[in-house]
């Protein structure tokens, strides 16, 4: 495997550029081509690599001999259909962003294509990264005892505009509860380790986009509810979603709690949204609270202010790569995110998004990767 580490990226937009960012801070790692059909988003990361080339296509791209690995930052809606054309020109192992896919209807060819590809697949779940996060998973063992409740709490900003207006519309992103709520479904997975057997929700479109339009359309993306989630091992989870709570001090606030106390994880939004009048953004804190001894304890978890600059995800998105560049290279041996692991957090808010539409309890297995 090659020691220094050349990407080729599909999809440069926000989330794109702060990959190609995060890509610039890690040692032996550079862009060497991207493909993004959008021209002002083109010019942006053209500006970020002046030294890459500039794909006409995804085939163009993939004829580039100087790759070692691909990175999917492209709308969800067409994350499948390019990893299907990867797959029969040059599989090369691939980072592919969240949600791994949203049409329930692309299972066969997925699971066709996971049984079929030869080199390794990692969803980018950027949140098992963040810092804060990454204590609070290896510390909630032993402060709870073994977690037997995880509680999720996300108060955001609302959608943020994209090029073409895709995350608007459910048949583009898959719903909300795939399209922002599979880092939290992830989490819980992980965290329990274990997996769902009952989901039951209750979410709306409550104040976002209601006064918007596109081509003579109003967008029907949810933008709050809750999810409670039943697992295969007896413990349980729930998720507060609402995206139109940016006043919060912390944008997540994660509970884990068992027999033997409890982890709390306090996570901030981007710096770039904090308001300058009250001084600096707050940093991310991890508190236990044992039974007994009784009495928090507060640990402060800063992340690096070169990190925090680029990106909106709390350091987690260089951390993340800086494991991918290990797979790439050899010396890691698997993906930690699996395509499995990616295709089960958007089973689970495809059973969101179905229990919200009936408002009926809902089997998330039905949805989940055959084997």
């Amino acid at each position: 495997m090659a020691e220094h580490v050349r990407y080729g990226i599909i999809g440069c937009g926000m989330m794109g550029q702060e990959h190609i960012r995060n890509i610039a801070l890690l040692d032996g790692c550079s862009v060497a081509a991207f493909f993004e059909p959008n021209a002002p988003m083109a010019a942006a990361a053209r500006a970020l690599v002046p030294d890459a080339y500039a794909a006409a296509s995804l085939a163009d791209l993939l004829a580039v001999e100087a790759l070692d690995c691909l990175l999917i930052v492209s709308p969800n809606h067409c994350h499948v259909a390019q990893m299907q054309e990867i797959a029969a020109t040059r599989p090369l192992p691939m980072l592919v962003e969240k949600p791994l896919f949203t049409d329930p209807a692309d299972a066969q060819a997925l699971a066709a294509f996971r049984d079929s590809y030869p080199a390794p697949i990692w969803v980018a779940m950027e949140y098992r990264y963040m810092p804060v996060i990454s204590s609070f998973l290896e510390r909630a063992p032993v402060e709870t005892g073994g977690i037997t409740q995880i509680s999720i709490r996300e108060h955001r900003f609302p959608f943020l505009e994209k090029v073409g207006d895709w995350n608007r519309f459910n048949r583009y992103t898959g719903g909300t509860f795939v399209e922002k709520c599979c880092h939290f479904f992830d989490l819980m997975r992980l965290a329990l380790g274990a997996d769902p057997v009952r989901v039951m929700a209750s979410g709306g479109q409550m104040v976002n986009h209601l006064d918007e339009e596109y081509g003579g359309e109003t967008p029907d993306i949810l933008d709050a509810g809750f999810v409670l989630v039943d697992f295969d091992n007896g413990a349980r989870a729930m998720l507060e979603l609402c995206m139109f709570a940016e006043g919060s001090t912390y944008q997540e606030e994660l509970s884990a709690v068992g027999p033997a106390g409890k982890i709390e994880a306090f996570v901030p939004g981007p710096g770039r949204f904090w308001p300058s009048h009250l001084g600096a953004a707050p940093v991310a804190k991890l508190v236990s609270s044992p039974r007994a001894p009784k009495g928090p304890v507060v640990h402060d978890i800063p992340v690096d202010p070169t990190l925090l600059e680029a990106g909106d995800h709390n350091g987690s998105t260089f951390y993340q790569h800086q494991r991918f560049a290990e797979l790439v290279r050899g010396t890691r041996m698997a993906p930690e995110v699996s395509l499995d692991d990616g295709w089960a957090a958007v089973a689970m808010g495809i059973a969101a998004q179905e229990s919200i539409r009936t408002g009926q309890a809902v089997d998330p297995r039905r949805w989940m990767s055959p084997r």
